[in-house]
């Protein structure tokens, strides 16, 4: 496992403080429910973000990192179609909420791979898609400014991580492990600065 370098560090501290920054201020215009699914979801990406300058990248290899970043992408995911699709409010909450109790019992339950690795691809990949296009179909619509067009960015920058994550522990990586851990910190960085730009300015 490469040892964390300090710029890494403070990639994810600048991560860790700009996701503090979206729970504080960056989405108190918003109502009740989309201010509460999003503090979840960057409430979670601050504290992943000190877990790994506390305890390096092998906090990468627990088997409740599957788990608990599903949070992030679904919370994101409920926050938008909250504010944006109002008849798939509760379609899509009960969808969360089953795809999240679904990834929780098929990783803490011993049960063949296949039943996980399709749980986590379909749960995580309508929220990402999700993330994704609605917040550029609504740009291109002119819905809302331009800008909120990269949530859609950040989307797309979320789930190229978790891809790349997903198929490193499969066993399958995309790329060596290094190369992964080595733009990991910056790729959370980038993508929380879509996010917070997009929320701000569209």
């Amino acid at each position: 496992m490469p040892k964390m370098a300090p710029l890494d560090r403070i990639l994810l501290l600048t991560t860790g403080i700009l996701s503090a920054y979206q729970v504080a201020v960056g989405i108190d215009h918003f109502d009740a429910f989309p201010i509460l699914a999003y503090s979840i979801a960057f409430g979670v990406l601050l504290v992943a973000s000190l877990l790994l300058i506390i305890l390096g990248f092998e906090i990468l290899d627990l088997p409740a990192v599957v788990v608990i970043s599903t949070i992030i992408p679904l919370a994101l995911s409920l926050g938008l179609v909250w504010q944006h699709l109002a008849a798939w409010r509760i379609p899509y909450l009960v969808f969360s909420i089953l795809g999240f109790l679904s990834i929780l019992i098929t990783r803490s339950i011993a049960m063949r791979k296949i039943l996980p690795i399709v749980v986590l691809a379909v749960t995580h990949g309508v929220a990402g898609m999700m993330i994704f296009l609605l917040p550029i179909l609504l740009a291109l619509r002119g819905v809302l400014e331009p800008a909120f067009s990269l949530v859609g960015v950040g989307g797309a920058l979320i789930g190229l991580g978790g891809l790349l994550l997903f198929f490193l522990k499969a066993g399958k990586p995309i790329l060596s492990r290094e190369n992964i851990l080595r733009v990991f910190p910056g790729l959370l960085l980038l993508m929380t600065i879509c996010f917070v730009v997009g929320f701000r300015f569209g």
